[in-house]
Order: C-alpha cells, then sequence, then structure tokens
C-alpha cells in the first residue's frame, strides 16, 4: 500500500475516533457538572431555591480515600513473578527498582490518583507510558574560576564556551589568573515518564473492546513548535505545521485572537510559542500487503496528513492502560459512580428545592389584606413589612379582618423520609455507604451488631471490588513500564533505595515477566486491615511455635513480609524503619539455633526438676543450720551443766576439807588437853620419882609425835579423796558435754 493511501486510511480511522470522542463527551461534560454542582438539565425558577444535592460528589469521595490507599499506601505497588527460571533475582530487582521509577522519577503518586479519580467520575482513567527523550539547553556564567576550575568545565561533554575572560590577580602575595566565562550546556535527557490522560485527549475506536483489539488507539494534545523541535523534529517541518485554532473549522479561540501584537505579525520568537496538535496513535494496518495488520506509532501535527508527518514506525505494543472501577462485559468502557448517581442527584435536587421553598413559604407567609380596612399609608407596611413597623386600620377595624394569612401545608417531614429512601437507593446502586469511607462499625447507633457488620461488609466488599478492577488496569501499566526501561535504559542506574544505593542494570531482566498489584489490604479501615494482618500473624507465630521455623506451612520470610504489611496497613510509609529484613544466611543462622535449641518441655521437666533438688538442698541445709543450732544449744547446756558440776564438786571438796580441818583443830585441842593432862600428871609423877619422869615425858612425846603424824597422815587422806572425788566428777561432765557436742 502506498503511504498516502495507508494514511488516508489513518485519517478516516483518526476521525471515526474524534466522532466517538465527542459523542461521548456530552456524557463527561454532565458528569462533570454533576460533580462540580453545576446542574444545567435541572434549572431553577426565579425567585425559587437553587440549591443542589452533591451526591456524586459524596460518593466518590467516601470511596476515593480507600481505593487510593489501597495501592498508595504500600511501600510496594507492583510485584513481578519470574517467567522462568532464574529470573528470581531479576523479578526481584524489577520489583524494587520499578516501584522506585514510578514513585520518584514519574510522579506515579499523581497520575495513579486521577487515574482512579477519572474512573469514578468519567468511567474510565487513561494511563500512558513512554520515554522522554528531550534536548534542554542552559546558558549559565561562571566567575573567578581557577586554572584547574575552568579547565574542568570547558572539558565537561556537551559545554560550548560562548564568553570567555582571564584576568591576573594576586592572592595572599601570589599571582594567579582567574577566568570569567559564559557557556552553554546541551544535555539530552532520556526518562521514564507516566501520564494520566485527560479524557477529551484519549481517541480509541469504537468498535474496540480493550487496548489491544482497536484499530486505532492513541491521543492529541497541545505541544509547542519549541518542545517539538526539543524532541528532535526538524525544525523546517515544524515550522510549516499549522497551529491549533487557525483553521476556520476549528471551535476553539483563534491563536491570533489570543495573542496580540504591535506590527500585527508573530516574529520568529513567538512562533516557537505556537501550539500544535500534536498526534500520537497507534494503528494496525496492513501495509505490506501480507494480509495481516500490523501495528504501528504515527505522529502528526497540527493534522493528519502526508505533509505533517512527523513519525511513523513499526511498534511492538500499545502504551496505554485504560482504568476503570466498574466493568462493562465486552466493553472498553466501564460504569461511573455518575452514571448511578446522576439520575438519584437530580431527583433529590428537585426535593430539596421543593422542601426549601416550603420551608420559605413557612417563614413569609403570603398574607390576604382587605385594602379598605388599612389607613393609605400602611399599603407598603403590608407589602414590604419590616420588624417593629406600625399598621394602620381604619377606625372600626379588627387586625384580623383586615389581614389573614393563606396557610401553607408543611411537607417537609415527608420530603426528608423521601430524601432518605433515595439515600438508601444510591447505597443500594453504587454498593457505597459510610463503611466504604472507613466509617467504624460502633459509629452505627441503635442496630445490632450483626447489621453494622453486614452494613460494613456490604461497603468494603464494593471497594474491595473496585480496587481488584483497577488492579487489572494497573497490572497492564507496569508491565508496559517493565519493557519500556529494558528496552530504552541503555546503561546501568544507581538508585537510593531503602537508605542504600543499589545498581540496576534492566537489560539483564526478562521483558515478558508477569506481575501482581498488591490490592490484598487497604480497601477497608485501618483497624479491619490491622486487624487482619494480626490475625495472620498469629496463625503463623503459632505454626512456627509447634511445628519449628523450617516447617513447609510458614517460613520466617513469610512471618517477616507478614510484619512489613502489617506496618503498612497501619499508615506507615517506610516499615523498614521499623523491622529490618534480615538475609539468607542470617535466616539459616536463626533457624539452626532454633533447631538446637532444646525441646521446651523438657526444658520445663528439667527446670521443674532442678527446682525441686533445689528446694529439697535448700530444706536440707534448713534442718541441717536446725540441727546445728539445737547440737551448739546442747553443747553449751552440757558445758554448763559441767561447769556447774565442777563448781559444786569443788565447794563440796572444799567443804570437806574445811570438815578436816575443823575436826583436825577440835582433834589438836583435844590432844593438847590430854598433852596438859598428861604432862600435869607426869610432872606430879616426877615430882616422887625423877626417873619415872623423863620415861613418861619421853613416853608423851612419842605419843604426841604419833598423834600428830596420824592427824596429818588422815588429813591428807581427806584432802586426796575430796580432791579425787571432784575430779572424778569434772572427768564425767565433760565427757557427757563432748558427747553431746559429738551428737550434734
Amino acid at each position: 500500500m502506498a503511504e498516502r493511501d495507508y494514511i488516508a486510511l489513518v485519517a478516516d480511522l483518526v476521525k471515526d475516533a474524534e466522532n466517538y470522542r465527542n459523542e461521548l463527551s456530552a456524557d463527561r461534560i454532565k458528569a462533570i457538572e454533576y460533580y462540580d454542582g453545576k446542574m444545567m438539565d435541572t434549572e431553577s425558577d426565579k425567585g425559587r431555591s437553587s440549591v443542589v444535592s452533591r451526591d456524586v460528589r459524596a460518593k466518590i469521595q467516601k470511596v476515593l480515600p480507600a481505593l487510593t490507599r489501597t495501592f498508595l499506601a504500600n511501600e510496594k505497588i507492583v510485584e513481578f513473578q519470574p517467567a522462568q527460571q532464574g529470573d528470581e533475582a531479576g523479578a526481584e530487582q524489577a520489583t524494587d527498582y520499578l516501584n522506585s521509577v514510578v514513585f520518584v522519577d514519574c510522579d506515579g503518586p499523581k497520575a495513579i490518583e486521577d487515574s482512579i479519580h477519572d474512573a469514578l467520575k468519567l468511567r474510565n482513567g487513561v494511563l500512558h507510558w513512554y520515554y522522554d527523550e528531550k534536548t534542554s539547553i542552559e546558558v549559565s556564567r561562571h566567575s573567578g574560576l581557577d586554572e584547574d576550575a575552568f579547565a574542568a568545565l570547558v572539558n565537561e561533554q556537551d559545554v560550548q564556551v560562548l564568553e570567555h575572560t582571564a584576568r591576573e590577580e594576586v592572592i595572599d602575595g601570589v599571582p594567579s589568573t582567574a577566568h570569567d566565562c559564559k557557556i552553554k550546556r546541551t544535555t539530552v535527557k532520556r526518562i521514564p515518564k507516566l501520564d494520566c490522560l485527560r479524557m477529551e485527549q484519549f481517541l480509541i475506536h469504537s468498535d474496540a473492546l480493550d487496548e489491544d483489539s482497536a484499530a486505532v488507539i492513541g491521543h492529541v494534545s497541545p505541544v509547542r513548535r519549541s518542545d517539538l523541535v526539543a524532541m528532535g523534529y526538524d525544525k523546517d517541518l515544524v515550522w510549516t505545521l499549522p497551529a491549533q485554532g487557525s483553521s476556520p473549522d476549528d471551535k476553539t479561540e483563534s491563536d491570533t485572537a489570543r495573542r496580540t501584537f504591535v506590527n500585527g505579525s508573530k516574529s520568529e520568537t513567538t512562533r516557537e510559542l505556537d501550539e500544535i496538535e500534536f498526534y500520537n496513535v497507534y494503528v494496525r494496518i496492513d501495509t505490506d500487503g501480507d494480509g495481516i495488520a500490523e501495528l504501528r506509532l504515527m505522529r502528526f501535527g497540527g493534522k493528519i496528513s502526508a505533509e505533517t508527518l512527523l513519525e511513523d514506525e513499526e511498534a511492538d505494543e500499545v502504551p496505554y492502560a485504560i482504568i476503570k472501577v466498574k466493568t462493562k462485559p465486552h466493553q472498553w468502557e466501564g460504569i461511573s459512580i455518575a452514571d448511578d448517581m446522576m439520575e438519584i442527584q437530580r431527583i433529590k435536587t428537585v426535593l430539596l428545592r421543593q422542601t426549601m421553598d416550603n420551608v420559605y413559604w413557612q417563614n413569609n407567609q403570603q398574607l390576604g389584606v382587605r385594602s379598605d380596612l388599612l389607613e393609605p399609608e400602611s399599603a407598603s407596611a403590608v407589602t414590604n413589612p419590616q420588624f417593629g413597623q406600625t399598621v394602620f386600620l381604619k377606625p372600626g377595624a379588627s387586625a384580623a379582618e383586615a389581614i389573614q394569612p393563606i396557610v401553607v401545608p408543611f411537607i417537609a417531614e415527608k420530603s426528608f423520609a423521601m430524601i432518605e429512601y433515595w439515600d438508601h437507593e444510591g447505597d443500594e446502586r453504587t454498593g457505597i455507604n459510610d463503611a466504604s469511607g472507613g466509617l467504624p462499625p460502633d459509629a452505627l447507633q441503635n442496630v445490632t451488631a450483626k447489621a453494622s457488620a453486614m452494613y460494613e461488609q456490604q461497603g468494603i466488599g464494593q471497594a474491595e471490588l473496585m480496587a481488584r478492577t483497577l488492579a487489572q488496569g494497573f497490572r497492564r501499566m507496569f508491565r508496559g513500564m517493565l519493557r519500556l526501561v529494558i528496552r530504552h535504559q541503555d546503561k546501568p542506574r544507581t538508585v537510593r533505595l531503602r537508605n542504600d544505593w543499589v545498581a540496576f542494570d534492566p537489560r539483564q531482566w526478562n521483558s515478558n515477566m508477569d506481575c501482581i498489584v498488591n490490592t490484598g489490604l487497604g480497601a477497608g479501615t485501618r483497624e479491619r486491615d490491622t486487624s487482619i494482618m494480626m490475625a495472620v500473624m498469629a496463625a503463623q507465630k503459632e505454626i512456627i511455635a509447634g511445628f519449628g521455623p523450617d516447617n513447609p506451612y510458614v517460613t520466617p520470610q513469610n512471618l517477616g513480609s507478614a510484619l512489613f504489611r502489617f506496618a503498612e496497613a497501619s499508615g506507615l510509609r517506610t516499615p523498614d524503619m521499623y523491622f529490618s529484613k534480615p538475609t539468607p544466611e542470617q535466616t539459616q543462622q536463626m533457624i539452626d539455633s532454633i533447631r538446637n535449641k532444646p525441646d521446651p518441655e523438657v526444658q520445663k521437666i528439667q527446670a521443674k526438676t532442678q527446682a525441686d533438688i533445689q528446694i529439697k538442698q535448700m530444706d536440707m541445709q534448713a534442718q541441717q543450720f536446725k540441727e546445728r543450732v539445737q547440737g551448739e544449744a546442747a553443747v553449751m547446756e552440757a558445758r554448763e551443766r559441767a561447769q556447774i558440776e565442777a563448781q559444786d564438786k569443788e565447794a563440796e571438796r572444799a567443804l570437806k576439807k574445811y570438815e578436816i580441818d575443823t575436826r583436825a583443830q577440835v582433834e589438836l585441842l583435844k590432844l593438847e588437853k590430854q598433852q596438859a593432862f598428861e604432862r600435869e600428871k607426869a610432872q606430879a609423877v616426877t615430882q616422887e620419882n625423877p626417873l619415872d619422869r623423863e620415861r613418861m615425858v619421853m613416853e608423851f612425846d612419842l605419843k604426841r609425835e604419833l598423834a600428830e603424824r596420824e592427824f596429818m597422815l588422815k588429813r591428807d587422806l581427806g584432802y586426796a579423796d575430796a580432791a579425787l572425788r571432784a575430779q572424778q566428777g569434772m572427768a564425767k561432765a565433760n565427757t557427757e558435754a563432748e558427747g553431746v557436742e559429738q551428737q550434734a
């Protein structure tokens, strides 16, 4: 097929897509008006209430935070899965890198949130990913550079010196050369981009079922001429492209009307700022005549024609993901909350206006007046009443006859019941209630616990269904982003990840890896999410405690993942600040240490046995201490008794000695008296016979000596006997004391 022929065919396809877009634009405009509270199809009567019920906005605002938190509250929105053996390391690296790229480089959270908002309000959101390559020029001035700094600056790649001045100066007495220069730095920036397209920019054929089956799909957006040149297109070609609004058929404000110039024409500089309608379309068309339609990327500026063709090349995928919260079977277009709620908002708006009008009638009643009973000067006081103003009546007239209010029935309470019915109808149509926005169950008053749980589950279930539907579109987007970085990142890149700098080289990864978008938690309340994770961790801990750390059901890595997810469910964006991920070596060491650890039941028995032994030892020690104290007391008692007995024996010996001495003295006295008597007798005898006297004296002395010896012998024998008895008593007491001591 000739180029002009298939370009004409592409123009027809794009025209069909634009007509289809314009047909749907009426519904989108209406949804936006209802969301903003501008109901052009339900105008209020003049002088009546113009209040508008904001049901579309209210429903969207209830579920939007829960859906956004479902994806953006996780540290990892996506997790890639190995496509074949050996992809495990690449899948883990791709998970970390793509999450970093989407969150940091592409401003992905804003694009994702905008796409969810568009899906809720306009039926669909559209995400577009691409690699943006632009040439940027920066001009800067530098002064006071030394030789080394100036040489390093001018030797940088893509640096051009526009102006240069060298001057001599003296610093600290040392002459040196200072350089002042003006440079131009030309850099080519190549970064991945993720945009949420406005639905009025998106083009898709009316027969399409999804992104890949569309005969034409793409978008058209206003781009300045200078941006097209920065994207690498030829300047001469770009300058010939028609500007937006220059065509007589355009209904938008013309470029000339938006910018006025003194000379009535545009200068070269002004033309750089002209906005061009930039068509970026993917078409399926057979250009080589083999009967098979190929996917081609074609870009045009201003309009679809051979003269405005900027790029035409083969493509291998469509870089668009259609995001929706509710699906229509066999259609690419989804169902929005506005589709379900616009009719209800219109009905409630009418009811609210009628109710407010009725309240106005009650507060400002219409009067029936007999003018013939009023003075002429009181006419204005009745028609335009003011507080405290006097109404003058004619003589004889009464106020009840002259002025009577026209009674209007009060119907507001019936309107409120009808409004409540339509609120319930809105919950039924959308499946969104207060629980969808995170209302705790205990906030529901005067309902049973079962009814409260059912109410909460209904709202959360609808939010979870929406999250899973959204995840299908996000899954397509992340797979496309993976293939994008694998194709276009031509060198390794170092990224800061969890406070560490990690190098990634996507060229080594498998581009066919599948992915999982995390939607397990987040659609309900944080209390529900955290309670679920606490239950999961409790079950994990029970299994690990019962079957060990190397059981086939729960691994330490599973428990670590649960801890991280628990932190995320609690609202913590950086769980790694609170929990650390161990290396496989550390995990194995922990498993080995736990495996070698004794059985807890055996430890309990051993601990109990050891405790019993310690108790028995303590009892024995206490008994020994008691017996030792009793023995020491008995020894002391025996010693005291022996000492007392010894003292008694000593006293007895002393008494015996005293008795012997006393007897000896008596005997001596008797002996002395006997001797005196014998001496007197001997003197009487000696007077008669001197020989007898001597003999008698000798006998007397001999008897006296014998008596003294006998006396001394008896005394000594008495002493010896008393001492012996005392010694025997002390020995016996000591023996008894020693026996008591040995027994103790």
